[in-house]
């Protein structure tokens, strides 16, 4: 592809225009963000990250053979490749990987799903509905990537643009109509899906997650915010504290949902919570379809109703996209029940923060009979200011606490664990008894052998994931097969 091709819309800098004219003739072989894969040919993009600046690696890449070096300020000795200028090379890398994959974003209805909780089963339940409209969709996410019933591995919620694009190609040359993809804060923040526009994009809910790295919440929404300047149609919460902000000076128009208040454009009516789900009737103008959920909760209600609104918005028949939402099964460690055959019950939820967790123990508490044990911890290297908050919520609706590990990373689980413990109940306060464990298998293997009958056991935070992160160590860790073990050391007593 000719360096004309891959530049074309990339937003480069007066200088780097005339350069882009001079060598756009050029013949590339690659393009790359990480100098270390720089092959003769190849062009070379200089993207500050977090912890390192591509800027200071122009030099390897020129002598590594780049034809071309994309920087935000001359970086390096001048040499044989073209040295051209971006405002922002994040968005220059952004629209190179579309120009180099040939723009698949552009054959495909893109919808994007972003808010703290929910992202995950919105797009299982929008696809489960999708597809029983008759559409062909891919699926991107936080646990899997799909093209139909075909999974494929999962590094980031939102991928590279590099991947991402990588990612449509391969959808559009499968037979994909729609791309239903999560759509971080952090992916909005660094530029990832810039130069894309969304058919929609859906809004779950804000609340306090990732303030390690946009500080405030503020931040947060306005990184949230940036999708819905790239979409046609938005589609939102109407429950939300945040939405009248993350609304206010959109030129979209906006769709709304609600479980509560009555002029929101769907509404859910007669809520019905069951031990294995919950019933609802969605109401949309003069329609009403019954709808029977496989997953309990009130969060489910409104994941169901974002997914239906959406669905409805873009046009699928209201009462396809009935039954096809009753037909949809739960999400991989999303509420998920573990199969105990004992007399008391074990569910995986991936909530980590504290309104996923106050919703989580909230509904298990609702169809419990005996106690609410709820085992969590929280992640290291990650907002330190959720952690008490986190300790309030489970303390409020549970019967007791085993307070663990999550993902340490490079901190100390104990000075982590400290951090959770000052948010439980004061003198005065309703008591709630805990036990701390920081090693999280010996922990569910204590919760599981505690277990009383009718009781219910929360393993919360760890959800889909089947690893565990310890300083510079990555283990292997499946609280399924935890849980498996330990029902078999408990049944060999």
């Amino acid at each position: 592809m000719k360096l004309c091709e891959i530049l074309r819309d990339v937003p480069l800098s007066p200088e780097g225009d005339a350069l882009a004219a001079e060598y756009g003739e050029r013949e590339i072989a690659g393009i790359t963000c990480d100098s270390r894969r720089v092959g003769p040919g190849w062009v070379f993009v200089c993207i500050r990250g977090v912890e390192t600046d591509g800027h200071r690696y122009a030099d390897q890449a020129e002598k590594a053979g780049a034809a071309a070096i994309v920087a935000e300020e001359p970086a390096g000795r001048a040499g044989r490749a073209a040295r051209l200028l971006a405002p922002s090379t994040r968005k220059a890398w952004a629209q190179m990987c579309a120009n180099w994959f040939g723009r698949p974003a552009e054959r495909l209805r893109l919808i994007g799903i972003t808010g703290t909780n929910g992202k995950t089963s919105v797009t299982y339940m929008l696809k489960a509905v999708l597809e029983g409209c008759g559409q062909k969709v891919g699926l991107i996410g936080t646990i899997q990537n799909m093209i139909g019933d075909r999974v494929l591995p999962s590094a980031h919620t939102t991928p590279d643009p590099y991947d991402l694009h990588s990612m449509f190609a391969l959808m559009v040359a499968e037979g994909c109509s729609y791309a239903v993809m999560e759509v971080s804060s952090h992916a909005l923040d660094q530029e990832r899906v810039s130069g894309c526009t969304f058919e929609t994009a859906v809004f779950t809910n804000l609340t306090q997650d990732h303030l390690d790295y946009h500080k405030t919440m503020e931040n947060y929404l306005a990184a949230k915010k940036k999708l819905f300047r790239m979409c046609r149609r938005a589609v939102v919460n109407a429950d939300d504290p945040w939405t009248e902000k993350l609304v206010e000076g959109l030129d979209c128009p906006a769709v709304t949902y609600s479980a509560r208040r009555n002029e929101a454009d769907y509404i859910a009516k007669n809520i019905r919570p069951r031990p294995d789900g919950v019933d609802f009737e969605l109401v949309g103008g003069t329609q009403i379809g019954r709808v029977r959920l496989s997953v309990p909760g009130m969060f489910s209600v409104y994941n169901a109703l974002a997914a239906a609104a959406c669905g409805l918005t873009i046009g699928l028949p209201f009462d396809g996209l009935v039954e096809a939402l009753c037909r949809a099964r739960g999400v991989k460690g999303r509420a998920e029940i573990v199969p105990t055959g004992r007399d008391f019950t074990v569910v995986i939820d991936y909530a980590h923060t504290p309104d996923g967790l106050e919703k989580i123990c909230k509904t298990m508490k609702e169809c419990c009979r005996g106690r609410l044990v709820t085992l969590f911890g929280c992640g290291g290297d990650r907002d330190k200011g959720k952690r008490p908050k986190m300790a309030a919520a489970a303390a409020a609706l549970s019967d007791l606490l085993v307070v663990t590990s999550d993902n340490p990373r490079s901190e100390d689980p104990e000075a982590i664990i400290a951090d959770i413990l000052t948010g439980l109940p004061k003198e005065g306060e309703r008591p709630v008894p805990y036990v701390v464990i920081p090693n999280r298998v010996e922990a569910i293997h204590w919760a599981v052998r505690s277990a009383q009958p009718g009781d219910t056991l929360l393993l919360a935070g760890k959800g889909h994931e089947t690893y565990q992160i310890l300083k510079e160590e990555v283990i292997h860790l499946d609280e399924r097969e935890v849980v498996a073990d330990a029902l078999r050391e408990t049944a060999a007593r």
